[in-house]
């Protein structure tokens, strides 16, 4: 039994369209900037949407969840991700798991590029 399902995740942003259009490039999907300020990502690799709702706060701690992304190449997208407004942090680690590499977005969220050995 379950109380309910994933409607949407919402993530708190000084500039709601440009960072939706980041996510937009690292996830696909379309964006669609509302009048209230907010920015909604539909259609992102089949996840639930992402809804990015503006505040005036810039983020200060880390975050307590991150998405995990799964590429084919970490270093590729980890450029393509930089030559986007993201931000590699440390190196690629692999472990008996794979191999993951940090990043954060335009405005500071971790998420991670991961390629898992299968």
């Amino acid at each position: 039994m379950s109380l309910g399902t994933v409607d949407q995740w919402v993530i708190n942003a000084v500039e709601p369209s440009a960072l939706a259009r980041f996510w937009g490039f690292v996830l696909g999907g379309e964006v669609r900037d509302r009048e209230d300020g907010w920015a909604v990502l539909h259609g992102a690799s089949g996840l639930p949407r992402l809804s990015f709702q503006p505040t005036s706060e810039a983020k200060h701690a880390p975050n307590r969840i991150h998405l995990d992304v799964l590429v084919e190449d970490i270093a590729e997208a980890v450029q393509a991700a930089a030559e986007h407004g993201g931000t590699p942090v440390g190196e690629t680690v692999t472990d008996e798991q794979g191999s993951f590499q940090i990043l954060q977005d335009p405005e500071g969220n971790e998420f991670c590029l991961v390629n898992p050995i299968r």
